[in-house]
């Protein structure tokens, strides 16, 4: 940058340095995405192709961030993990916060007709984001449990909300009302006795949300890809690998894996003993 007499204004920039040693969390949340569902024609409760075009984006932010080490999904969010000890944009939260968000954006615009097709983009979507510090694992694994319990109890309500209103006619007030005070075995009751619906039957995608995690597996080619994204329902299985990122020509990318598992327990923990160990 060009010296002036004017550089004297840098000088009330904040530092916002993120503190050293901590796992440093951005999440991205999808800003009046309730009207810009509808206004897409969403399928409720869950919309495969929302859902699928949310983790494409996400994946793309993975790609481009080598020092995420896990990024954790449901519904409209999405909170990216970057190693303790990362060096990008010298830790400085607006401009990690700024450039995940925007690049997510960014993305989910790109890929948009990939996986709606035929349903245009009325107006353009935005995500709001936060930047979050936390100083220990547990802290790290409470937050991320914390999100897959929300991802549950949200899906459970919105299941039992949405087959009242499309197979009982009750309208949204009514349904709003059947559910008032109720607790999740009392939710699992209904969906059984009254759809013959078992909760646990549901795909893993929607009861537990989309863990995605760099590939243990050598980075693949990466070519221009055609307007049809193939199988947009694969990521219903227990994983699945994603690769492609914006189409700037033929490069190595990272293989990006998605789980729909349990991260609560230890046995994911135990299964991806280096994530906490990233340095």
């Amino acid at each position: 940058m060009a010296k002036s007499k004017f550089e004297y204004v840098k000088q009330f920039e904040s530092e916002d340095k993120c503190l050293p040693n901590c796992w440093i969390v951005v999440r991205i949340d999808g800003k009046s995405f309730h009207r810009f569902s509808d206004v897409h024609h969403f399928v409720k409760p869950n919309d495969d192709r929302a859902l699928n075009l949310m983790t494409k984006a996400a994946q793309c932010v993975m790609e481009e961030y080598k020092d995420i080490v896990l990024s954790y999904g449901q519904s409209d969010e999405y909170s990216f993990v970057f190693k303790k000890n990362t060096s990008v944009f010298n830790r400085r939260g607006s401009k990690i916060m700024s450039n995940i968000v925007s690049y997510f954006s960014s993305c989910y615009v790109f890929y948009w007709s990939r996986f709606f097709n035929v349903q245009p983009l009325q107006y353009p979507p935005a995500f709001d984001s936060r930047v979050v510090l936390y100083p220990s694992d547990k802290n790290l694994r409470d937050y991320l449990s914390w999100r897959q319990a929300d991802c549950h109890i949200n899906n459970l309500y919105n299941t039992c909300f949405w087959k009242l209103v499309q197979d009982k006619g009750f309208t949204p007030a009514q349904s709003q009302e059947r559910l008032k005070g109720t607790m999740s075995s009392d939710k699992n009751e209904l969906l059984y006795q009254e759809f013959n619906t078992n909760y646990n039957n549901l795909p893993d995608v929607y009861r537990k949300g989309s863990i995605l995690l760099p590939s243990k597996e050598k980075p693949v080619e990466s070519k221009p890809m055609n307007s049809t994204y193939p199988n947009t329902k694969e990521p219903h299985r227990g994983s699945v690998s994603f690769s492609n990122s914006l189409d700037h020509g033929t490069k190595m990318n990272p293989k990006i894996d998605v789980l729909h598992v349990d991260l609560i327990g230890e046995k994911f923990w135990e299964e991806h003993s280096n994530i906490l160990t990233s340095r």
